[in-house]
């Protein structure tokens, strides 16, 4: 067994398992081999279940094969706002220190699925800005360019994956925080329609800003994950509409000739992008062109998200805030953002929801006359690492806005977005576009995403500094 398997993603490793060319404990030693060779230099991780994991391994691999799940004998890696029993659930900080009861929907259906659940992933405090970078646990770079952040909030997860520690990591996007990244370490991330998987035993994520979803290396690995975990529970306080067709099997489809408009126009004011990031999203375009779609350059008119997206980022951190067990250990940033969002009470949150359906209304006319939007996932490059280095709440939104300017629009309106690899930059940076589809249509997206991948492929590229 060689670390090849290691970049097999979801899809070989759940295959090399299937055929019995390795066990489930094989694999999993594998990762956790390199996790104890990498994890140093990167801070993907801030728990590492070890032990668990390989007895959960051995349990796999005495599973009659008539019982074992798609994922049967895959490692994934969890985010930290998650719930994995016995294991305190961070969001972060330094401020909880409960362990958690039991698992979280999400973990208990990964593991329904055979899954190994092999550790836990960094993000910064309550993923309040997307740089993965806290006092409780350190910054964590980026695999392709250890200077540079691997954005957030789901960093943690994205490095993880991209250093080939494990095929996938479970992630969270309130506001860009599964795709920002995803494009920073060269993934494909899927933001799926809000309700599409349960939060509980949260009712809901950030008032509905927030779905939970894998940071993977190929679409089919996505879909294979996202298969496994979506769906509703009656707790929850969304749901989305069930698709025709499961996401593996739209990852397989070609898709149908689509009318696909392209922009490089921010519904933020005052963001410019970078030429690297115009031009990832004009030979996307044109690629999709030669692939058979009707391309044609297009004004969505985006709606500004703010005045619904910052009522709603300011009630779920408070939220999750007050829920802490020791408030005083908070980062001094965050407790200035608590303050800061003191004016948002309910009534201003149920204001700001019903001001979402709104902008959502309005956001969601482009697709009168297209059925997928191209866009830039971010305005820049990955930035340098230690962008929340000495900031307070001002300055530290301010250095995230190229980050969501294309992004957070989506997370108030519930549409699926992907964020697609699009080749480096000269310095060697990944770039990426973002694909946009009407409300609960991931399945066009999914194959879409697919065809382009096969088009040109980026799951094979690896970071130099963590070979296989």
């Amino acid at each position: 067994m060689t670390d090849d398997l290691a970049y097999a993603g979801v899809a070989g490793q759940a295959e090399a398992v299937r055929a019995g060319d390795v066990s489930a404990r094989e694999l999993t030693e594998l990762l956790l081999a390199r996790i104890e060779r990498h994890n140093g230099s990167l801070t993907a991780f801030t728990v590492v279940m070890a032990e668990e994991a390989l007895a959960e391994a051995a349990r796999r691999d005495e599973t009659p094969k008539a019982d074992r799940g798609p994922l049967h004998g895959v490692p994934v890696a969890i985010k930290e706002e998650n719930d994995v029993e016995g294991r305190v659930t961070t969001f972060g900080t330094a401020a909880n220190s409960r362990p958690a009861a039991a698992d979280s929907e999400v973990v208990r259906r990964l593991r329904a699925a055979g899954a190994v659940i092999i550790g836990k992933t960094n993000m910064p405090e309550f993923g309040l800005f997307p740089f993965t970078e806290s006092s409780a646990h350190g910054a964590t770079l980026n695999p392709w360019a250890p200077g540079h952040s691997p954005g957030g909030s789901s960093g943690g997860s994205a490095a993880a994956v991209a250093a080939g520690l494990v095929p996938a990591a479970i992630g969270g996007d309130g506001g860009g925080s599964i795709r920002i990244p995803s494009a920073s370490c060269g993934l494909f991330g899927l933001k799926p329609s809000r309700g599409r998987v349960s939060t509980s035993p949260h009712p809901h994520l950030w008032w509905g800003l927030g779905v939970l979803g894998p940071l993977t290396r190929s679409v089919l690995d996505s879909a294979l994950v996202h298969d496994a975990i979506r769906g509703s529970l009656p707790g929850d306080m969304f749901r989305a509409t069930e698709p025709a067709t499961s996401f593996a099997g739209a990852a397989v489809t070609e898709p149908r000739q689509l009318r696909i408009g392209w922009s490089t126009k921010s519904a933020s004011v005052g963001v410019r992008p970078a030429a690297d990031v115009v031009r990832a999203v004009e030979e996307t375009a044109t690629l999709l062109a030669e692939l058979g779609h009707h391309i044609e350059e297009v004004d969505p008119r985006c709606p500004d998200p703010t005045a619904a997206f910052v009522p709603q980022w300011f009630a779920g951190l408070r939220t999750e805030a007050f829920a802490m067990d020791d408030y005083s250990r908070l980062e001094r940033r965050t407790r200035e953002t608590v303050r800061l969002g003191s004016w948002v009470r309910p009534r201003v949150t149920r204001w700001a929801l019903a001001q979402g359906e709104r902008t959502a209304t309005k956001a969601n006319r482009v697709f009168e006359r297209i059925d997928v939007l191209l866009t830039p996932t971010m305005a820049g490059l990955p930035p340098a690492a230690g962008r929340l280095s000495g900031t307070g709440t001002v300055r530290a939104a301010l250095r995230a806005m190229p980050m969501i300017a294309y992004c957070a629009l989506w997370n108030v309106t519930g549409n699926p977005a992907a964020s697609v690899p699009a080749g480096f930059s000269a310095d060697g940076l990944p770039l990426a576009v973002q694909l946009v589809g009407r409300r609960d249509d991931e399945p066009t997206l999914l194959s879409l995403s697919a065809q382009l991948e096969t088009a040109r492929p980026w799951a094979g590229r690896t970071p130099p500094g963590f070979p296989a």
